[in-house]
């Protein structure tokens, strides 16, 4: 039996794009403030805990290392035999040359040296090395040694003594007892203990680690990212170029910078005993791939939410959809087209059938006495006949037919492409699929008087007359057939 094609609701796409955005919304605005505060605590935590205990670790580890230099210095510059041999003439060239070389095996450092200011030679382990002089460039560090108060200085420079080596010198200022400058002494140690320190930092901690002089050179390591090809300077490097600026103008402090898509935390501190600065850096990609992990993960589960409101959604919308045509165009008691529905239906029957030049017909059948059913037994009984009735007229009636409940305890089939001869044999089958049908688990047997009308519409001119009228016309004959097979006694088909 057919009842008719189901409709939509209304724009479901709108409905389902709201609910998409509402989750969307909450899941996604609330994921992102999550990584944000994830990503916020962890350069909070790298800029304030992290880089700043790496380098006050790096600036400790440097003033160690400088305290047995410096002492040692110290040592040589109020050294009796040096002030003594001084003072006799420097004439003993090997005694000088086994003093220093003493004092560098004692200490493990790299040179060892003594520049008298009455002949200023330039002695070390092995002999004499240079003289030096006020207008080589390279000697400048003597004259300002000589002219400065303090007792002594760290200065980083190459030695000469061992291939323009970068080492670590401490320059101490020789006094002898009458307060007279001597000349300088001091030790030198090799800046290979800063690319210790640079390594092991990288190793443990991924933390790139460079030395900076107060003119933005980059002596030692390199920028993140860059260990293969450091720059020369900070300022040969665009994104170098503000965290520079404000280093060297602030004497160090925090900043960030963009370098190959991430964000680069910096820490630079001022190490006044070798006027460097050390710049400690960290890519906070690393630390906040937890949180990203996290991130996406919440992505995807608000992914899989949203997939699974949406279809739970669409269930619940096409059930009560269906539930309201259903009851729009059925009648809630036997699930029957309705009298509304049905007669759109059978106009567009008819207007298929005008095309096809083919017929149509029309079965109008009652319940036989069903008032005494409702008087005798009660409503509900009546309703429980009505059920089964519609059920076995249902089965009796082929798939392209349609059924309603025209009112009460009367039905209304239509009957496309059957004419009146096949259309009677349908009414029997009707008639007795309803008497077999109630006579089984109902409160009481009934039958059925039906009457049968049909139409030829190929008969029927082209737009003349509406199909409404026609319709109307082919129910108006079958109801007067079922008056007909009423009055001869019920429990029959008649045709008209």
């Amino acid at each position: 039996m057919r009842e008719g094609g189901k409709g939509g609701l209304g724009d479901k796409r709108r409905f389902f794009g709201f609910i998409a955005a509402i989750i969307a919304i909450g899941f996604g605005g609330s994921s992102l403030l999550a990584f944000f505060a994830a990503r916020g605590a962890v350069r909070a935590t790298i800029e304030g805990e992290s880089l700043p205990a790496a380098a006050d670790s790096i600036y400790a580890q440097i003033r160690t290392e400088l305290v047995k230099p410096v002492f040692a210095s110290s040592m040589m510059a109020h050294d009796t035999f040096l002030h003594d041999w001084s003072a006799s003439g420097e004439s003993d060239l090997g005694a000088i040359e086994n003093y220093l070389g003493e004092i560098v095996r004692r200490n493990g450092a790299l040179t060892a040296f003594f520049v008298s200011e009455r002949t200023k030679r330039y002695y070390y382990a092995d002999g004499v090395l240079k003289t030096v002089r006020e207008d080589e460039e390279r000697d400048a560090w003597y004259y300002r040694v000589r002219g400065m108060k303090q007792d002594y200085e760290l200065n980083v420079d190459i030695d000469m003594a061992h291939r323009d080596m970068l080492t670590i010198f401490v320059n101490y200022r020789v006094i002898d007892r009458r307060g007279r400058f001597v000349g300088a002494a001091g030790i030198g140690i090799s800046a290979s203990t800063l690319r210790d320190m640079i390594l092991r930092y990288r190793s443990e901690l991924s933390t790139s680690i460079y030395f900076v002089d107060s003119k933005g050179k980059i002596v030692a390591g390199a920028p993140y990212g860059r260990e293969a090809a450091p720059p020369a300077a900070l300022g040969s490097d665009p994104m170098l170029d503000m965290p520079a600026e404000k280093a060297l103008a602030t004497h160090g402090g925090s900043f960030r910078y963009a370098h190959a898509g991430e964000t680069v935390l910096t820490r630079a501190l001022w190490l006044p005993e070798l006027s460097w600065f050390v710049f400690v850096e960290k890519a906070e990609g690393g630390s906040v791939a937890l949180a990203r992990k996290a991130l996406y993960l919440n992505i995807a589960l608000c992914a899989l939410v949203l997939l699974l409101v949406l279809a739970a959604s669409a269930l619940t919308i096409n059930r009560f959809q269906s539930r309201l045509e259903q009851s729009a165009s059925h009648d809630p008691l036997t699930g029957a087209l309705n009298r509304l529905s049905f007669g759109a239906m059978a106009e567009h029957e008819i207007k298929a059938a005008r095309r096809s030049g083919g017929g149509v017909s029309a079965v109008i059948f009652d319940i036989d006495d069903f008032k005494r059913v409702n008087d005798e037994l009660g409503h509900p009984a009546g309703d429980a006949v009505l059920v089964r009735v519609t059920e076995s007229a249902a089965r009796a009636i082929r798939s392209s037919d349609m059924l309603c409940r025209w009112g009460g305890e009367e039905f209304l089939a239509l009957l496309p492409d059957c004419d009146l001869e096949a259309a009677a044999l349908i009414a029997e089958k009707i008639r007795a699929s309803v008497l077999a049908g109630t006579s089984v688990d109902c409160p009481c047997p009934v039958s059925v008087s039906a009457g049968v009308a049909s139409i030829d519409t190929a008969a029927i001119r082209a737009g003349e007359p509406e199909p409404a009228s026609i319709f109307g016309e082919l129910v108006d004959r079958a109801d007067r057939a079922l008056l007909e097979a009423k009055r001869s006694g019920k429990d029959r088909t008649a045709t008209a």
